[in-house]
């Protein structure tokens, strides 16, 4: 099956950058849109940032506009969520998810990653 893995989660002091990746693996006939969430203890798991399929659209939540990028690089079948000006309350577990057509599915599914954490402190 079809399988998202997340990486490059950690610990940065505020105003610091982390850049986030996500994998797809498997056989894969093709993904369409992307996406970046993220969900704190007690929060609600929130939209970061989206990507059409071919990497011409995106749209981010307003608490990240002009800090984060959303981008994708399909020969590699990867996301990336590039985070700079990092504040505390970007401190989460981020997600990564695709709309992902395949042979091991019957229909086109959405697939979630586990979750990298990302902690910014003060």
């Amino acid at each position: 099956q079809v399988q998202l893995v997340e990486s490059g989660g950690g610990l940065v002091q505020a105003g610091g950058s982390l850049t986030l990746s996500c994998a797809a693996s498997g056989s894969i006939f093709s993904i369409g849109v992307m996406g970046w969430y993220r969900q704190a203890p007690g929060n609600q798991r929130e939209l970061v940032a989206g990507i059409s399929s071919g990497g011409g659209n995106t749209n981010y939540a307003d608490s990240v506009k002009g800090r984060f990028t959303v981008s994708r690089d399909n020969s590699k079948n990867t996301v990336y969520l590039q985070m700079n000006s990092l504040k505390p309350e970007d401190t989460a577990v981020y997600y990564c998810n695709a709309y992902v057509r395949a042979p091991a599915y019957v229909r086109a599914t959405m697939l979630w990653g586990q979750g990298t954490q990302v902690t910014v402190s003060s």
